[in-house]
């Protein structure tokens, strides 16, 4: 049987940056599991370039734990490694390597315990979710949730094997993404103030979303469990002008909320879009063709999964730890508990501090406690569940 840390090293070695194809990967995880008597569903993107893998191991029917992981990874433009970033060294306990922490680390040992449970007589199934282009919004699991959701399938639990250091991860804040284009009126600088400034509506556009954030600051919803307890608004690329003597025609920015499950991203959508209608027809009462246009890329929704949840108590009796912790970052498992209705939690070897990083790595021991905790995964499914 192959150890975690020689699976890890095949994965390490697919380059499965999200903007290039996981297809090799993918294969690669299907060969294995196919070995093993898995059910193996390839659902590839539109292009044909990348594709999501669902697997089942054991007996039909309700119930069961699916394991959850994305292949692709972040760039290394621009990073300095001391090792190579895509062959897995060990030094000083740690496996170095991208995706090591985020998240090819579980995935391998999911792998591993795939081996072990096709030698068992599981009376529960054991699933394996593994999707692409986790990285650039979530967007590869959304078809892989349909075709589970089409088929019927009613596992128990999910465990989203993001990097935790295997405490279990019970939240985590939605996102919403949004692109905002301010249209002006272009003119030499010297007729300004008869024309409007598309950079200035941005302005005030800006001004708008920092005064939602003043008001959610002052008396919304609070959260102490998160190291910034409160639903955030961010405006993070803003581009306008051409030249000096010019009034900017055209501004453009990118910006986003993280909100907590409390709050509403339909209400919090519908406020930044109020915001900019306000502006649009202040600015339309001057000329009729200027105006700010919002559109929602991408959301993602919040995790909330109860303390005291039977999923929770689940994966800690696994582990063999108390403690639980809500992440800031975002992942698939909002999706997976809001389109399945699948109590889901976050749990995987390793640090987010560490994911993103050059020299990334994940330590020795966490691998092996993440073995051990799926070694007990698999005597609760031969016991059923």
């Amino acid at each position: 049987m192959q150890t975690s840390h020689e699976l890890l090293a095949k994965l390490v070695g697919f380059p499965t940056v999200s903007r290039d194809s996981n297809l090799e990967l993918i294969d690669y995880i299907k060969t294995h599991l196919s070995a093993l008597g898995a059910e193996c569903h390839i659902l590839p993107n539109a292009e044909g370039t990348k594709a999501n893998l669902f697997a089942t191991l054991g007996p039909q029917g309700d119930g069961g734990v699916v394991l959850s992981g994305h292949t692709d990874v972040v760039p290394i433009d621009g990073q300095k490694w001391d090792t190579p970033p895509f062959t897995l060294t060990e030094r000083d306990q740690r496996f170095y390597g991208r995706g090591t922490a985020d998240m090819k680390g579980f995935i391998a040992c999911a792998l591993r315990i795939a081996t072990q449970a096709a030698e068992r007589e599981l009376q529960s199934p054991l699933y394996f979710a593994f999707s692409y282009d986790e990285e650039v919004g979530c967007l590869g699991v959304r078809p892989m949730l349909d075709f589970v959701s089409e088929t019927g399938l009613r596992p128990a639990l999910c465990i989203v094997g993001e990097p935790t250091s295997l405490e279990v991860g019970l939240g985590h804040k939605g996102k919403t993404d949004f692109r905002v284009v301010c249209t002006g009126r272009e003119a030499h600088s010297s007729f300004a103030p008869g024309k409007v400034s598309a950079l200035h509506l941005a302005c005030d556009f800006v001004a708008a979303i920092r005064a939602i954030q003043d008001e959610i600051n002052a008396k919304g919803a609070y959260d102490e469990e998160y190291d910034v307890p409160r639903t955030t608004l961010h405006v993070g690329v803003f581009h306008a002008g051409t030249a000096l003597n010019i009034v900017p025609g055209k501004a453009e920015m990118e910006m986003e909320f993280r909100n907590l499950h409390s709050d509403s991203s339909e209400d919090l959508i519908q406020r930044v879009q109020e915001e900019a209608a306000k502006i649009t027809a202040e600015a339309q009462k001057q000329d009729s063709e200027t105006g700010i246009e919002v559109t929602v890329e991408v959301t993602n929704p919040a995790l909330d999964t109860p303390a005291d949840s039977f999923a929770t108590e689940f994966v800690k009796s696994l582990t063999g730890g108390n403690s639980t912790c809500k992440v800031a970052y975002g992942t698939e498992a909002g999706l997976f508990a809001e389109r399945l209705n699948l109590p889901t939690v976050l749990c995987g070897p390793g640090s987010i501090t560490q994911a993103h990083q050059p020299n990334e790595w994940v330590a020795l021991d966490q691998l092996a406690h993440c073995d051990a905790m799926l070694e007990n995964l698999l005597v609760r499914l031969e016991a059923g569940i």
